[in-house]
């Protein structure tokens, strides 16, 4: 027997044998391969949400946005090109020009009572005083603004604006300086939080500014600066920003020129006609023809709101606070979100949401004030100045402001008890859509009639 021919014959065997399993398996290695693609290329489905769901967690809309823009663009567009057809071009900036230069006038020097620190005047009487003085910022300068017939409208609500500015400004003043007064007469050693903010904030890099404590504040330096800052409460030491930012303040500037520029073309080009052609409709009490012209009168409105809004409470806010290195830059939140009318209230307008908190809610509390006739004096306060801000400079008392003001109250009642979500949120935008074109136009109509018709 030949062994090793029989033994190599069975290993040649075995691998060929081996060779052709190998072989066998790569093919099936190769056919699962490619029928597990071929299945997975053609299943094209899984479990998912659509993205317009919100349970899809997508969030990037920004093609829809610009869509949006697109068509605004286009949209005001036409109206633009209609209007110039219709009236041609009325923007005239020399006319608004000439109705600030038109009478200069030179406004009183401020004088503050600050002598009951030293004991020389007793508390009551330089609260009497410190009362005819706040008074004096309100009356005196709305005496002038009736009295003088040349005086114009816009020149009387700058006017009167700035006084009523200063008026706050020396209420929290006076008031902060009492706290402080009676603190020290306490023998306290160090103010309460809640009437003095530290000014060494790591955050923001003010370690050169020293820390100042009463009566140390008690300086036309420190009295004059609170003046100028944009805020309208006051405190010992406020923060302070490390330096000024130049590109910040130079963009700020230029949006100030460039949105100031816009709002009196909208106004001269857009509102003034459209506000003219209401009044016919007014006089013979055409109900659809109002109701149409206020409609057209709403869009213009809140647009120009809307570029005031940023143009006073971002632009010139920030110029003066970068201008100043004031630290507190909240002077708005996210009111654009709105589902309730008291939350649209204390967000919009933070340094007078603070002013009211802090020298009139607050305090009304402590006195024993329940908290809803607290915030119905709220609105009233706010009520008054805004007839005081519209009335004396209109020369003319029809109180449509102090009643659009008070009638905030119900409708806040209204959203909070039966919208919630999405359509509180539409109905705070549409009280501010709607109710201020029908305050213009009441306002408009009544002095039309008393300074054209009669």
């Amino acid at each position: 027997m030949n062994l090793p021919h029989t033994f190599s014959g069975f290993i040649t065997g075995t691998f060929m044998s081996s060779d052709r399993r190998l072989r066998s398996a790569r093919r099936c290695s190769v056919i699962n391969y490619c029928v597990t693609h071929f299945v997975c290329l053609f299943s094209c489905h899984k479990l998912q949400e659509s993205l317009l769901s919100s349970n899809s967690g997508y969030s990037n809309y920004r093609g829809i946005l610009n869509w949006c823009v697109v068509m605004l663009v286009l949209s005001n567009a036409r109206l633009v090109l209609e209007n110039l057809i219709k009236y041609g071009i009325l923007v005239d900036p020399i006319q608004i020009i000439s109705l600030f230069l038109k009478d200069p006038y030179s406004w009183p020097a401020l004088c503050l009572i600050i002598g009951m620190i030293s004991g020389t005047i007793s508390e009551c009487t330089g609260t009497f005083l410190h009362c005819i003085n706040l008074a004096a910022l309100l009356f005196v300068p709305a005496g002038t603004v009736l009295s003088v017939s040349s005086m114009t409208p816009v020149g009387g609500v700058v006017a009167l604006g700035v006084f009523t500015v200063l008026f706050l400004k020396l209420y929290s003043y006076r008031d902060v300086n009492k706290w402080c007064r009676e603190i020290r007469r306490a023998k306290a050693r160090t103010l309460s939080r809640s009437h003095s903010c530290p000014s060494v904030h790591k955050a923001n890099g003010t370690t050169g500014y020293t820390h100042v404590s009463h009566p140390g504040n008690l300086t036309h330096r420190d009295i004059y600066y609170f003046i100028f800052v944009p805020t309208l409460c006051y405190e010992l030491n406020f923060p302070r920003s490390p330096r000024i930012r130049k590109r910040f303040l130079l963009r700020r500037l230029l949006e100030m020129l460039f949105l100031m520029q816009l709002m009196i073309g909208l106004i001269q080009q857009w509102m003034v006609p459209t506000i003219q052609n209401s009044m016919k409709p007014f006089q013979d009490m055409d109900l659809s023809r109002i109701v149409e012209r206020l409609l057209k009168l709403a869009v213009p409105n809140h647009f120009i709101w809307l570029i005031f809004f940023y143009w006073y409470f971002h632009s010139s806010m920030n110029f003066v606070a970068e201008l100043m290195q004031f630290g507190d830059r909240e002077f708005y939140r996210d009111w654009w979100n709105s589902e309730t009318i008291p939350y649209f209230w204390s967000n919009w307008n933070i340094p007078v949401h603070k002013w009211c908190l802090r020298h009139f809610y607050k305090p009304m509390l402590v006195k024993g004030v329940n908290k809803l006739a607290a915030q119905i004096a709220v609105f009233f306060m706010s009520a008054f100045f805004h007839e005081y801000l519209v009335s004396v400079p209109l020369k003319m008392f029809r109180l449509w402001a102090f009643l659009g003001m008070m009638a905030q109250i119900p409708l806040a009642y209204f959203v909070g008890r039966f919208l919630r979500g999405n359509y509180g949120n539409a109905a705070v935008w549409m009280s501010l859509i709607i109710g201020q074109p029908i305050a213009v136009l009441m306002y408009v109509h009544d002095y039309y009639v008393i300074r054209c018709v009669l």
